[in-house]
């Protein structure tokens, strides 16, 4: 069962690669990048809609909403355009991954954002 979910999880991980490769295809549809845009900063966000520290059902929005995003992204994407973004994707799956610092200073910028932001809220209001 242990193998079967890891799996599932690399499956699902890359499949989000084919989903950022396809968003960024000519040929994709508007309406398909906006599901795919909404399905991956979903799936990238640190902040679920349900925390995950909530048993069974934190981790529920996870394996629902992302294998259903990616579904409808797929359903949406012409299958030429994505069985074109599946071969880069596997392309790149054998080549090593450059490494990219910006998600981590976004992140990072964001939670300092949010900090000093209660603080000044804290501190108004006193």
């Amino acid at each position: 069962m242990r193998e079967k979910l890891r799996e599932w999880a690399r499956a699902l991980k890359s499949r989000c690669v084919v989903l950022m490769l396809a968003m960024k295809h000519p040929r994709t549809p508007w309406y398909a990048k906006g599901v795919g845009a909404l399905t991956l900063l979903y799936a990238l966000a640190p902040i679920d809609l349900i925390p995950d520290f909530i048993p069974v059902i934190g981790y529920l929005d996870d394996f629902v909403l992302v294998p259903a995003g990616l579904w409808v992204t797929i359903k949406l994407v012409p299958n030429d355009v994505w069985a074109e973004c599946e071969a880069e994707a596997a392309r790149r799956e054998l080549e090593k991954p450059p490494k990219d610092w910006r998600g981590v200073i976004l992140i990072v910028f964001l939670w300092i954002a949010l900090a000093v932001l209660g603080y000044w809220l804290i501190m108004m209001s006193f």
